[in-house]
Protein backbone atom coordinates (compact mmCIF):
# COMPACT_ATOMS: atom_id res chain seq x y z
CA UNK A 1 0.00 0.00 0.00
CA UNK A 2 1.33 3.44 -1.20
CA UNK A 3 2.18 5.39 1.76
CA UNK A 4 2.13 8.95 2.35
CA UNK A 5 5.22 11.41 1.31
CA UNK A 6 5.83 13.57 4.06
CA UNK A 7 5.83 17.11 3.07
CA UNK A 8 9.27 18.22 4.88
CA UNK A 9 8.81 22.24 4.13
CA UNK A 10 5.66 22.50 5.11
CA UNK A 11 6.39 24.50 8.33
CA UNK A 12 8.80 27.07 6.52
CA UNK A 13 6.02 27.04 3.32
CA UNK A 14 3.28 28.57 6.63
CA UNK A 15 5.88 30.55 8.07
CA UNK A 16 6.64 31.93 4.56
CA UNK A 17 3.42 32.54 3.27
CA UNK A 18 2.64 34.49 6.62
CA UNK A 19 5.97 36.76 7.40
CA UNK A 20 7.00 36.80 4.01
CA UNK A 21 11.05 37.56 3.52
CA UNK A 22 11.37 38.18 7.13
CA UNK A 23 10.22 34.88 7.85
CA UNK A 24 13.92 33.80 9.58
CA UNK A 25 13.42 37.12 11.98
CA UNK A 26 10.03 36.33 12.94
CA UNK A 27 9.71 32.75 13.58
CA UNK A 28 13.77 33.07 15.07
CA UNK A 29 14.66 30.08 12.65
CA UNK A 30 17.99 30.58 11.12
CA UNK A 31 17.70 30.29 7.47
CA UNK A 32 20.93 28.87 4.88
CA UNK A 33 22.75 31.18 3.42
CA UNK A 34 22.01 30.48 -0.02
CA UNK A 35 18.44 31.45 0.97
CA UNK A 36 19.39 34.88 2.15
CA UNK A 37 20.94 35.91 -0.52
CA UNK A 38 18.25 35.30 -1.84
CA UNK A 39 15.34 36.63 -0.09
CA UNK A 40 17.45 39.72 0.41
CA UNK A 41 16.19 42.10 2.82
CA UNK A 42 14.37 41.34 6.00
CA UNK A 43 12.21 44.31 5.81
CA UNK A 44 10.70 43.01 2.39
CA UNK A 45 6.82 42.19 2.77
CA UNK A 46 5.03 39.11 2.11
CA UNK A 47 4.08 39.97 -1.58
CA UNK A 48 7.89 40.28 -3.20
CA UNK A 49 8.67 38.73 -6.72
CA UNK A 50 11.05 35.93 -5.32
CA UNK A 51 8.45 35.22 -1.74
CA UNK A 52 5.97 34.97 -4.17
CA UNK A 53 8.09 32.98 -6.65
CA UNK A 54 8.68 30.63 -3.57
CA UNK A 55 5.96 30.11 -2.30
CA UNK A 56 4.19 29.31 -5.53
CA UNK A 57 7.21 26.67 -6.17
CA UNK A 58 6.53 24.94 -2.39
CA UNK A 59 3.16 24.73 -3.63
CA UNK A 60 4.06 23.16 -6.90
CA UNK A 61 6.41 20.51 -5.32
CA UNK A 62 3.36 19.44 -2.58
CA UNK A 63 0.81 19.28 -5.18
CA UNK A 64 3.58 16.83 -7.25
CA UNK A 65 3.74 14.76 -3.94
CA UNK A 66 -0.23 14.89 -3.44
CA UNK A 67 -0.63 13.95 -7.28
CA UNK A 68 2.14 10.50 -7.03
CA UNK A 69 0.50 9.19 -3.64
CA UNK A 70 -3.06 9.76 -5.51
CA UNK A 71 -1.29 7.55 -8.71
CA UNK A 72 -0.49 4.84 -6.14
CA UNK A 73 -3.57 4.70 -4.36
CA UNK A 74 -5.71 3.65 -7.12
CA UNK A 75 -2.57 1.56 -8.82
CA UNK A 76 -2.89 -0.22 -5.88
CA UNK A 77 -6.53 -0.70 -5.87
CA UNK A 78 -6.58 -1.36 -9.67
CA UNK A 79 -4.03 -3.99 -8.94
CA UNK A 80 -6.15 -5.46 -5.59
CA UNK A 81 -8.87 -5.91 -7.82
CA UNK A 82 -7.76 -7.15 -11.08
CA UNK A 83 -6.07 -9.97 -9.52
CA UNK A 84 -9.17 -11.61 -9.34
CA UNK A 85 -10.63 -10.28 -12.10
CA UNK A 86 -12.78 -12.87 -14.29
CA UNK A 87 -11.76 -13.20 -18.16
CA UNK A 88 -13.63 -11.41 -20.22
CA UNK A 89 -15.75 -8.31 -19.93
CA UNK A 90 -14.47 -6.18 -16.53
CA UNK A 91 -17.01 -5.45 -13.97
CA UNK A 92 -18.43 -2.17 -13.35
CA UNK A 93 -16.15 -1.31 -10.22
CA UNK A 94 -12.33 -2.57 -12.75
CA UNK A 95 -13.67 0.32 -15.00
CA UNK A 96 -14.13 2.78 -12.92
CA UNK A 97 -10.75 2.22 -11.51
CA UNK A 98 -9.09 2.49 -14.68
CA UNK A 99 -11.11 5.70 -15.18
CA UNK A 100 -9.67 6.98 -11.55
CA UNK A 101 -6.63 5.94 -12.69
CA UNK A 102 -6.21 7.75 -16.09
CA UNK A 103 -7.75 11.28 -14.20
CA UNK A 104 -4.95 10.78 -11.51
CA UNK A 105 -2.24 10.17 -14.34
CA UNK A 106 -3.73 13.75 -15.87
CA UNK A 107 -3.62 15.23 -12.40
CA UNK A 108 0.34 14.06 -12.12
CA UNK A 109 1.28 15.14 -15.67
CA UNK A 110 -0.23 18.79 -14.73
CA UNK A 111 1.08 18.98 -10.98
CA UNK A 112 4.82 18.63 -12.61
CA UNK A 113 4.06 20.73 -15.52
CA UNK A 114 3.25 22.88 -12.62
CA UNK A 115 5.98 22.49 -10.64
CA UNK A 116 8.25 23.00 -13.81
CA UNK A 117 6.62 26.12 -14.59
CA UNK A 118 7.00 27.46 -11.07
CA UNK A 119 10.78 26.49 -10.91
CA UNK A 120 11.74 28.28 -14.19
CA UNK A 121 9.93 31.26 -12.84
CA UNK A 122 12.05 30.79 -9.12
CA UNK A 123 15.21 30.75 -11.14
CA UNK A 124 14.69 33.53 -13.43
CA UNK A 125 13.72 35.66 -10.56
CA UNK A 126 16.60 34.48 -8.08
CA UNK A 127 19.10 34.54 -10.68
CA UNK A 128 19.94 31.13 -9.89
CA UNK A 129 22.34 29.74 -12.69
CA UNK A 130 20.96 26.14 -13.39
CA UNK A 131 24.19 23.57 -14.58
CA UNK A 132 24.64 23.21 -18.02
CA UNK A 133 23.33 19.07 -18.73
CA UNK A 134 20.96 19.02 -15.56
CA UNK A 135 17.32 18.92 -15.74
CA UNK A 136 15.57 21.87 -14.54
CA UNK A 137 13.48 20.01 -12.21
CA UNK A 138 15.98 17.81 -10.43
CA UNK A 139 18.56 20.65 -10.04
CA UNK A 140 15.28 22.60 -8.35
CA UNK A 141 14.25 19.87 -6.24
CA UNK A 142 18.04 19.27 -4.76
CA UNK A 143 17.96 22.77 -4.30
CA UNK A 144 15.03 22.97 -2.32
CA UNK A 145 16.16 20.09 -0.51
CA UNK A 146 19.48 21.45 0.41
CA UNK A 147 18.59 25.30 1.36
CA UNK A 148 14.83 25.53 2.66
CA UNK A 149 14.52 24.36 5.79
CA UNK A 150 12.78 21.26 6.88
CA UNK A 151 11.06 22.61 9.68
CA UNK A 152 8.41 21.21 11.90
CA UNK A 153 4.81 19.89 11.41
CA UNK A 154 2.29 23.13 10.51
CA UNK A 155 0.89 24.00 14.06
CA UNK A 156 -2.47 22.68 13.18
CA UNK A 157 -0.58 18.93 12.79
CA UNK A 158 1.20 18.99 15.93
CA UNK A 159 0.09 17.13 18.49
CA UNK A 160 0.36 18.15 21.87
CA UNK A 161 2.43 15.46 24.87
CA UNK A 162 0.83 13.39 26.94
CA UNK A 163 1.83 13.10 30.03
Amino acid sequence: MATPKPFSHAGFLRDLEHFGASVSSATGTPLPLALVRILGSTEAGPSTPIVVALVELLMARKGVLQASLDTELVADALRRYQKFAKPGQPSAHIVQLRQQQAAARQAGSQARQAFIKAAAAFVRTAGIEVPARVALEQFVIDWLDANVPKGPLPRDEVTAPSG
